[in-house]
């Protein structure tokens, strides 16, 4: 390494996951080419990293926020591409950290072009923390409900999410952290398939759900009258239905998800509410990669003989924020938007706010995270596309992470006569 060039982070090395950081080179040579390297390994030791060639200007100094990488994984000024467009060797592999416990570790290198092999020339560790600092991590295991409980720090009273980001398999754990190292009582949970849980079901139950509910609202430093609900995908329908069935719900966040209950019967009070909307495995459609496009496989939900499987959401007292990406190849989750939109209208209501972001993908996740364009879809049980053009798709997640929070502190009005009772 070169002992007068200087790679810096700033405002610190050390920041929370979703939080940026400005990247700086200085020691070069007036205009020097170099090309600087991103690398991280994810939970399951698989390694993701990104290149991109930059020119020093005439003090020998870069700066991401100002200068255009001329080649390489991106190209032109962004500030994080060097994070977001990290990929795996292996194709149709996500990024994962499932543990809040586990900082994700960024390696980033400046290395010579003119040397051939690509001298290294400085380095930098950015350490991107999942949980802030206070921010409590209680595993839950009481009743039926698995998951895991995290509490920022201080009296409160802070609002309160229920966080579904899958419905089984195992808990994934950095959107509820970060959530709750950003204010709120973050309640993320698991349906089946984790710890002592059956590994497989035939039906949802809402009863699983509103269990989870009463333990979020009994907590001492949760001060809204009800909850939010956060969900992804297959979770949104989930997170509709409680919307709409169980009260104590006052905001939910339906990212990428269908108007319609997917997959599974759905349950409540041992009853049968709503049938499953099914999928066509015949109408994917294979691709070069290895991977299929899957957008049309579900049935058509307006369809007179799927009428059965619509979520009545206009019974719902709370407020909705549907989310929807343009370039979804999962499933058309802007058509299911439209419909969700047109069917609160059609009842008169207009307690929702929608945002569709053109040229992103079906995962969208908290900021600055490498970009997955397709893996292992667990009910496909194959590879497919999840869509998204990169740099469109980083942009949509910044802000959608935003739009979130502010969603959940508008709607999650505080209980001041219960508050106080707690104290």
């Amino acid at each position: 390494m070169s002992s007068q060039v200087r790679l810096r982070l700033l405002p610190r090395a050390r920041c929370m996951f979703d939080e940026p950081v400005q990247m700086k080179v200085a020691g070069l040579r007036a205009r020097q080419v170099v090309t600087m390297r991103a690398r991280a390994t994810d939970d399951k030791g698989l390694v993701f990293s990104s290149s991109a060639t930059y020119k020093a200007d005439e003090n020998g100094e870069i700066d991401l926020e100002r200068d255009p990488s001329l080649s390489g994984s991106y190209v032109g000024v962004e500030p994080m591409g060097l994070l977001w467009s990290m990929r795996a060797d292996t194709l149709h592999k996500r990024f994962q950290i499932k543990n809040s416990l586990n900082p994700h570790v960024v390696n980033l290198s400046v290395h010579g072009e003119e040397e051939g092999v690509g001298r290294m020339l400085a380095e930098a560790t950015n350490e991107r923390l999942l949980i802030g600092d206070g921010v409590s991590r209680l595993p839950i295991k009481e009743g039926n409900i698995r998951g895991v409980l995290f509490t920022p720090p201080g009296r409160g009273p802070f609002p309160a999410v229920l966080d579904l980001y899958i419905l089984g398999g195992g808990l994934s754990e950095k959107r509820a952290s970060l959530l709750a190292s950003r204010g709120f009582v973050v309640l993320t949970v698991v349906a089946y398939g984790y710890d002592d849980m059956p590994k497989k079901i035939q039906e949802v139950h809402l009863d699983y759900f509103e269990e989870a509910i009463k333990l979020l609202k009994k907590q001492d430093k949760v001060g809204s009258k009800g909850v939010g609900v956060l969900s992804f995908s297959k979770t949104g329908d989930v997170a509709l239905s409680i919307a709409s069935y169980l009260p104590g719900v006052e905001a939910t966040v339906c990212i990428n998800s269908c108007c319609a209950n997917t997959f599974l019967p759905l349950y409540h009070n041992k009853r049968q509410i709503l049938s499953a909307l099914m999928l066509d495995i015949s109408k994917l459609v294979p691709t070069e990669s290895g991977a299929c496009m899957g957008k049309n496989v579900l049935h058509n939900p307006l369809a007179e003989e799927n009428k059965a499987t619509l979520v009545p959401i206009e019974q719902a007292k709370g407020c909705f924020l549907f989310v929807a990406s343009e370039d979804d190849l999962n499933w058309d989750s802007k058509a299911y938007m439209d419909q969700m939109v047109e069917r609160l209208q059609h009842h008169g209501k207009d307690n929702f706010e929608s945002v569709s972001y053109p040229g992103a993908g079906h995962y969208l996740e908290p900021p600055y995270g490498p970009y997955c364009p397709s893996s292992f879809h667990g009910v496909v049980g194959k590879p497919v596309l999840w869509g998204g053009e990169p740099r469109s798709h980083a942009r949509a997640e910044v802000h959608l992470w935003k739009k979130i929070q502010e969603f959940f502190r508008t709607h999650l009005s505080f209980d001041v006569t219960q508050t106080n009772a707690k104290l």
